[in-house]
C-alpha cells in the first residue's frame, strides 16, 4: 500500500508540475491599438481574442487602447508593448527614420501581416459649405491627435492640394473628441484614416447631414506619385447614411507588427492563429473579412519577423 500511495503521490506532484509548467509558458502580450472610438481598438480586441484561444495556451494577448500608429510605434520602441496595429507608411518611417523619425530609426518593428486597408474619409458638415479641399481655407478643420498617423495623412494631403495648416484653423484632437466636436458645430471638416465602415461617422450621419470631399482625378496621382504608401481607393455607394454615390479616395494598408525581441515560435504561433481562423475574425469584426493569406505582405516594407516568415514558407506565401 506504501508504495502505491508513493506512485500516487509521484503522480499527483508530475501532474501539477506539469500544470505549472504550462502555466508559466503562457506568454502574456499586450497589443497597442487606438481609440475607443476608431477601428483598431475593436478589430485588435476580436483578434487578440481569437489568437490567444487558438494558441494551445502558447499566448494571452491583451489589446490596450491607445493614441494609435505613431504612440505604437514608440511604445513597441520602449517594449510597453509586444505588438501593435499600424499604417504601412508609419511603419516604414520608423524603421528608415524619416518623418516624425527622423534621425531616430526604431531598430526593433518587425512586421507579421498586411490587415486591411484604411480609407482617407474626408468629411465635411453639409452646413459648412465645404466641397472641396479649395473650401478648407479659413475653416475649423480636425486633422487628427497629435503625433498620429492620422494627423501624417492630412497634412500630406493638404501639402498636394497646396494648402498648410496656415490656411484654416486645425484641431488636433482624436476621432472620439472629434466626434462631439462636429455634433456640436465646433469643427467643419475632418480626415479620417480608418477602416470602413467608421461607427464615428455612422453614428454621425444619423445625426446631420454630411457630404465626402474626394480625392480624385489628377491629384490623386499627384499623391501617390510623391507619397507612393498611398493607393486608390472608394468608398462604395451607401457606405453611409445620406452617401449615396461612391466617393473616390485613396487608402494605406493597416498591420500588424511586433517587438522584434519575441521568439519565434511565439510569432508563428500569432500568425498562424491569424489565418487558420480568419472566418472566426471575419464573424467578429467586419474588417477581417478583409485579411487574406494572398494579400498578407502586401504593402509591407519593413522586415518581416522570422516567426511570420516560417509560417508564410510553410503555406506557400515566401520562398
Amino acid at each position: 500500500m506504501k508504495k502505491i500511495s508513493k506512485v500516487v503521490v509521484l503522480f499527483v506532484l508530475a501532474a501539477l508540475l506539469s500544470v505549472s509548467a504550462a502555466w508559466a509558458a503562457t506568454h502574456q502580450l499586450t497589443m497597442g491599438t487606438g481609440g475607443t472610438a476608431g477601428t483598431y481598438y475593436p478589430f485588435g480586441g476580436a483578434m487578440s481574442q481569437i489568437v490567444s484561444d487558438h494558441s494551445a495556451g502558447l499566448v494571452n494577448i491583451t489589446a490596450q487602447s491607445t493614441g494609435a500608429s505613431i504612440e505604437n510605434i514608440n511604445l513597441l520602441a520602449a517594449g510597453d508593448v509586444d505588438l501593435i496595429l499600424v499604417q504601412n507608411d508609419l511603419s516604414d518611417y520608423a524603421v528608415n527614420g524619416t518623418e516624425f523619425f527622423k534621425d531616430r530609426k526604431i531598430g526593433n518593428l518587425t512586421a507579421i501581416a498586411r490587415l486591411y486597408p484604411e480609407t482617407i474619409h474626408v468629411v465635411a458638415s453639409a452646413q459648412s459649405g465645404v466641397k472641396t479641399f479649395a473650401d478648407f481655407k479659413g475653416k475649423n478643420i480636425s486633422v487628427g491627435a497629435p503625433g498620429s498617423g492620422n494627423e501624417a495623412n492630412a497634412r500630406q494631403i493638404f501639402d498636394v492640394y497646396g494648402l498648410s495648416y496656415q490656411d484654416m484653423k486645425p484641431h488636433f484632437i482624436s476621432y472620439a473628441e472629434t466626434t462631439d466636436h462636429f455634433k456640436d458645430r465646433l469643427v467643419d471638416a475632418f480626415l479620417y484614416t480608418t477602416g470602413t465602415p467608421n461607427p464615428s461617422i455612422q453614428d454621425i450621419s444619423t445625426l446631420q447631414e454630411i457630404v465626402f470631399v474626394p480625392i480624385d482625378g489628377e491629384m490623386r496621382d499627384k499623391l501617390m506619385a510623391k507619397y507612393p504608401f498611398f493607393a486608390k481607393d472608394v468608398l462604395p455607394a451607401k457606405t453611409y447614411r445620406g452617401q449615396d454615390e461612391p466617393v473616390e479616395t485613396v487608402a494605406v494598408q493597416a498591420i500588424l507588427a511586433a517587438r522584434a525581441e519575441l521568439p519565434e515560435d511565439v510569432v508563428y504561433a500569432i500568425t498562424k492563429g491569424i489565418f487558420e481562423n480568419l472566418e472566426a475574425l471575419g464573424n467578429a469584426h467586419h474588417k477581417g473579412k478583409s485579411v487574406s493569406l494572398e494579400k498578407a505582405l502586401d504593402g509591407i516594407s519593413v522586415p518581416v519577423h522570422p516567426g511570420a516568415v516560417k509560417y508564410y514558407k510553410e503555406v506557400g506565401v515566401m520562398k
